[in-house]
């Protein structure tokens, strides 16, 4: 373990580490980590790195991630995970540990044997693995806020608001209404409301799968909010087999207006705001 090892090996390798700096970074900037970035910027990245492992080594801290040593260089990794992240599919990733060869490569040639030559080895490969785990924990970060980025979007995507006649909106709802979905078409609608002073909302459930409390719940404060926003709110779509299912469950929908269609709904918002439709004789 490195916690084990002698101080004056920790001495040693921190002196290897300052002498041989120069070589380190050399060879560091020919590994695959790098060989596809502007050189100016990867040395500035691979003395980073460096300073870093030295921080790590003369703190003691080779298996501990949240060493300040590895917290000094959480810049550079992130900015790796980033390049690795926007690689070609099927592509290598670049690894970090593609260091360590080179690194005890060059510890090697140095004139230490025994336990000296051992204990450094294990401090100088310890440190490299730790870095690669730190580098994993800032990909599985970003790779979560990735997909939560993407959830909201699909969610945003899947609740649009369409705008059937001036002062009329509706939003299809489909598939299976969750906290989330369900979150995002309320913040949707209102917004909308607001920017085209609409006064009729259509809820137009055709598309949800099935209906349960919590679905209705949902439909209820959306309504209310609109409601509160100034716009009457109508339920349309409601199938006779979600009617029954809403009977057994003894869900009331209280004051909420609800049509069997979207073209029922539609009709009843254009009275409402005071519209008439009149047919007229197909002209000859």
């Amino acid at each position: 373990m490195t916690d084990e090892t002698p101080h004056p090996v920790r001495l040693r390798v921190l002196r290897f580490l300052e002498e041989h700096q120069d070589d380190i970074q050399r060879e560091w900037l020919a590994s695959p980590l790098f060989s596809h970035r502007n050189q100016t910027d990867a040395a500035e990245e691979a003395a980073a790195l460096l300073s870093g492992v030295k921080e790590v080594i003369q703190a003691g801290s080779e298996e501990d991630p949240s060493a300040d040593g590895f917290a000094m260089v959480r810049t550079v990794l992130g900015s790796l995970a980033a390049r690795s992240a926007g690689g070609p599919s099927g592509s290598k990733r670049p690894d970090v540990t593609s260091l360590k060869q080179p690194l005890l490569r060059l510890w090697q040639q140095q004139d230490v044997t025994g336990d000296d030559a051992y204990y450094g080895a294990i401090t100088l490969s310890t440190v490299l693995n730790t870095l690669r785990i730190t580098l994993l924990e800032i990909e599985l970060s970003a790779g979560a806020d990735t997909i939560l980025a993407q959830q909201e979007q699909l969610a945003e995507l899947s609740t649009p608001v369409v705008k059937l006649w001036n002062g009329i909106l509706a939003i299809p709802l489909i598939g299976t209404l969750d906290s989330m979905r369900s979150q995002a078409a309320t913040e949707s609608l209102l917004e909308q409301i607001v920017k085209q002073q609409a006064r009729v909302a259509i809820l137009d459930i055709t598309g949800v799968t099935a209906v349960d409390t919590l679905v209705a719940q949902h439909l209820l404060k959306t309504a209310m909010a609109a409601r509160l926003m100034g716009a009457e709110c109508i339920i349309s779509g409601i199938r006779p087999q979600i009617a029954q299912t809403m009977v057994q469950l003894g869900i009331d929908l209280g004051e909420v207006a609800t049509r069997a269609t979207l073209a029922d709904a539609f009709a009843y918002a254009l009275r409402t705001s005071g519209f008439s439709v009149t047919r007229t004789d197909e002209v000859k």
